[in-house]
């Protein structure tokens, strides 16, 4: 291919993702003049991803409710919006400085003073026998979802190989829209990676009373069909009869462009607390990354979350401008199934003990982490408050006693004050 001259840009965002915008907008509020551009490969404006498997899906929200901008936004703040074309290929001429050359698939050339690489992810796909056929459904994008949307109004019997958010997500709208639902979890519980088993036999029990087939410990083989599935195939033996599949199995961050670069790459683009990458000329930020815990600043976690999108990109601005910047945030996530809301706070993956309060058959309580007797985590379903308070007390570095959160007589609100105070008076 022939490339153009270089057309000269300053900043480059390679990614028009919510990292990107968020990185884009928070150089102009620190106070940069110099040019900004912001490139993704899809012809839309930049939009939130979330909805798409939730109100979206559910047809409670519509297409241009997704913009996170206005087109307008762009111009007032000048960042150039380049849409519909991808960097294929990158080079640094000065590793130093982080200067470099980027090349696009449609045969432009970019020479840039600083790099940001807010390139997201793509969604695991299925490697068996008929992981191609029509009515195979992932969500990562719009078009995703409009094809999903549009081929569930047809469908009769719906299988989901996934027990994630993005799997429970969309068999909660299938199911809302009268179809026949199984849910195909390979591994023996939902939501293995995010909450403890107390919540995912919660979730399991309730999309079953909402009458969705939950089947664990059940591997995909194969999908089968002419041109189009007609089942899903699994390793004891059992055929699932299916006019469509929705598969929600993860995301595989893009980390082409930073091996390109020569950056550290383990299962994402590794960066600091700071989102630089190995070379800190050169930052990072969203579900590409894999980053130290954004609480205890130990180990490397990949977190896919808007939130997470949002304080990385905040931190990425601050470091291509060299400017200090506070590392520490809480992690938090939701999930809206059927009229289930999930909300998560903190990380709980490395807890030792938790606590249930509430009755999970009246589906409304929470469930609290700990480790080492400190708070370190909540799930919380159809129970808010709790949620708000726990995202609280972990942004204030406290914590709560396991032996008093259980009660549900006394508010968390009220026993976060009790603890403060006690511990102001100490």
């Amino acid at each position: 291919m022939n490339f153009s001259d270089p057309e000269h840009v300053g900043t480059l965002i390679v990614g028009a993702s919510q990292a990107g915008l968020q990185l884009a907008t928070s150089l102009r509020e620190l106070g940069s003049a110099d040019p900004i551009t912001l490139l993704g490969d899809e012809a839309r404006l930049p939009y939130q991803r979330p909805p798409l498997s939730k109100a979206f899906l559910h047809g409670d929200l519509a297409e241009d409710g997704l913009a996170l901008r206005d087109e307008g936004f762009y111009a007032s703040n000048a960042i150039d919006l380049i849409r519909g074309e991808w960097v294929e290929a990158v080079r640094l001429t000065d590793p130093v400085t982080g200067a470099g050359e980027a090349y696009t698939s449609g045969g432009r050339r970019f020479a840039f003073t600083k790099l940001a690489l807010t390139v997201g992810g793509s969604p695991r796909r299925m490697r068996v026998p008929g992981g191609n056929l029509a009515g195979i459904h992932y969500v990562r994008d719009v078009d995703d979802a409009i094809g999903l949307r549009r081929e569930l109004a047809a469908a009769e019997r719906v299988v989901v190989v996934g027990g994630g958010f993005v799997g429970l997500e969309a068999a909660a709208a299938a199911r809302a829209a009268g179809k026949d639902v199984t849910v195909v979890e390979a591994g023996d519980r939902l939501m293995a990676r995010a909450v403890a088993p107390a919540v995912s036999d919660f979730c399991a029990e309730a999309h079953r009373r909402r009458g969705t087939t939950v089947r664990l410990d059940a591997v995909v083989t194969a999908f089968t069909g002419a041109e189009r599935v007609q089942a899903v195939e699994l390793g004891d033996g059992v055929s699932l009869p299916a006019d469509l599949v929705v598969v929600g199995i993860g995301l595989e961050p893009r980390t082409e462009l930073a091996e390109q670069l020569g950056l550290r790459v383990d299962r994402g683009i590794v960066v600091d607390a700071h989102a630089r990458t190995s070379n800190p000329a050169v930052v990072a930020a969203g579900d590409c990354t894999v980053r130290p815990h954004p609480l205890t600043g130990h180990g490397q976690v990949r977190i896919e979350s808007v939130q997470n999108a949002v304080s990385q990109a905040q931190l990425a601005a601050a470091s291509l401008l060299g400017l200090s910047s506070k590392t520490r945030s809480v992690p938090w996530f939701w999930s809206d199934q059927a009229d289930l809301k999930l909300q998560i706070a903190g990380l709980s993956a490395s807890y030792d003990d938790y606590v249930v309060r509430g009755d999970p058959a009246t589906e409304r309580f929470s469930v609290l982490y700990y480790k080492a007797g400190r708070l370190i985590a909540s799930d919380s379903v159809n129970a808010p408050r709790d949620y708000v308070v726990v995202r609280k007390v972990l942004g204030d570095e406290g914590t709560l006693p396991p032996h008093l959160v259980g009660d549900v007589s006394v508010s968390l609100k009220d026993l976060m004050r009790s603890v403060s105070a006690s511990a102001a008076i100490a």
